[in-house]
Formats: structure tokens, C-alpha cells, sequence
């Protein structure tokens, strides 16, 4: 699975980064871009999941065939 996070929809809500610190991060005008290549490992796909969901902007996409 990979998060991808679409920089033109962000608009720094950092609710995503709130809910997976360890998926997402913010740069310093607070717009979020996925960690590690966007790559999310087994035991952290709940999360990405959860901040796909509560991203207000739907800016956060999931590829699941990654």
C-alpha cells in the first residue's frame, strides 16, 4: 500500500499528520507530504486509511496494488 498526498488540494489542516506522524509530515506553510516514498508498511494501514478519511480536502489517495 502507498499514501499519496496531492499538493494542489492540501490546505494544511494537518490532520493527517495528527493522526499518522509516522505516514505524513508538514512542511513550514503546513502542507503535508507522505514519508518514506509514501510506502506504508502492514501494521500502519489502519492509520493511513483513517487520515484518508478525515482529510477535509480529500487530498490523501491509497494505491493499493503498492
Amino acid at each position: 500500500m502507498r499514501v499519496h498526498v496531492d499538493q494542489e488540494k492540501c490546505q494544511g489542516h494537518n490532520r493527517c499528520y495528527a493522526l499518522a506522524p509516522e505516514l505524513f509530515d508538514v512542511d513550514d506553510y503546513g502542507t503535508a507530504h507522505e514519508l518514506n516514498g509514501g510506502q506504508v508498511p502492514p501494521e500502519l494501514e489502519g492509520k493511513a486509511r483513517l487520515a484518508v478519511s478525515n482529510c477535509p480536502e480529500y487530498a490523501i489517495t491509497i494505491d493499493e496494488d503498492s
